[in-house]
């Protein structure tokens, strides 16, 4: 039943595909290219932004790439958190690629010009990433509940179907509640102007180019950001106010400064990408001015890709041990 179940939720998958598919690109708009602003400013200011972003970027790339080699090879990260973790590195390199190389390549103007199908395609790719990984921090913070306040049942409850299970659900929920109103937005007619004020193409901007009715849109982009966002941070939020109050009852104060030093640091994350993202998505639509969505959008598109597999990883005695082994020339983190 289990295996009916799953060959089902692909082949519905699957169908949505192919029917959105046709939709999505059978657009009647005036303007077939968007121009993307991009980097503002000076010459020598872009340039200056182009090579930092550029090495942000290749850091990001390698620092996620290392943790999904070591966490698959090192026998002793067989566990459920590093499975996560895993995912969600490969998340971060996904969610990267859909928007840095566009961006990196706003520097010139030909760069700016991106197509219609090529617009859809990075805003359906950035929502459906973003949606997935919110519900992968749920499933994150539900596993680190369980390991530390039921660490004897843990293994029985936590075992290899479950995570399987935890992080199909993340990608199907980051699905259904992506592709929806993203065919909707493909159907919109744009016809004011092609210049989308952002460094990818990205839903409010958008919206402002259409010359229809866009509130039913707005509404379902608010409810579906308000569902994905609200729900796996209130499991987060739960399972780490159930941790918090397991640690404080721990004896010793090395064991108590240990599991807060890591929760702590998880929570910084999840702080700056919910924070960051609910500010852009789940609020009322006033008059924001998209420089200021330009710089909040910095945050979860750049900053938080990079810190994840620091925070989450790199800082792990072992996952340090194991990176010295493979890259004995690298100082990993040794003072952290």
């Amino acid at each position: 039943m289990r295996k009916i179940g799953f060959y089902f939720m692909v082949f519905y998958a699957f169908l949505w595909i192919n029917i959105g598919y046709y939709k999505m690109f059978d657009n009647k708009s005036i303007f077939k290219e968007f121009i993307i602003v991009g980097f503002c400013g000076t010459p020598a200011l872009q340039y200056f932004f182009f090579f930092l972003l550029l090495l942000t970027f290749l850091l990001t790339l390698f620092c996620n790439f290392m943790v999904m080699i070591i966490t698959s090879t090192e026998r002793c990260l067989y566990t459920p958190m590093y499975f996560f973790i895993r995912n969600l590195s490969f998340l971060e390199v996904c969610y990267v690629l859909s928007i840095v190389p566009k961006l990196l390549g706003t520097i010139t103007l030909h760069g700016r010009v991106i197509s219609f199908s090529g617009c859809i395609t990075q805003l359906f790719f950035f929502f459906f990433l973003s949606s997935t990984e919110c519900f992968l921090f749920g499933a994150m913070a539900y596993d680190r509940y369980l390991a530390i306040c039921h660490p004897l049942h843990y293994t029985t409850l936590m075992d290899s179907y479950m995570c399987r299970n935890l992080t199909i659900g993340s990608i199907m929920g980051g699905f259904v509640t992506t592709f929806p109103h993203i065919i909707l937005i493909s159907q919109l007619p744009f016809c004011k102007n092609n210049v989308v004020n952002h460094f990818f193409c990205d839903s409010p901007p958008l919206l402002q180019l259409a010359c229809a009715d866009t509130y039913l849109i707005d509404l379902i982009d608010f409810y579906s950001a308000a569902l994905v966002i609200l729900t796996s941070l209130l499991v987060t939020l739960l399972s780490y106010t159930h941790i918090i109050a397991t640690v404080i009852a721990i004896p010793t104060q090395q064991g108590r400064s240990k599991a807060f030093s890591t929760c702590c640091t998880h929570l910084i994350v999840v702080s700056i990408y919910y924070g960051t993202v609910i500010f852009m998505y789940v609020r009322p639509k006033v008059s924001f001015s998209f420089t200021l969505n330009r710089v909040v959008a910095v945050f979860y598109t750049i900053i938080t890709p990079i810190l994840n597999p620091i925070i989450y990883c790199l800082r792990n005695k072992e996952v340090k041990e194991s990176v010295r082994k493979r890259l004995p020339f690298i100082i990993c983190y040794s003072s952290m």
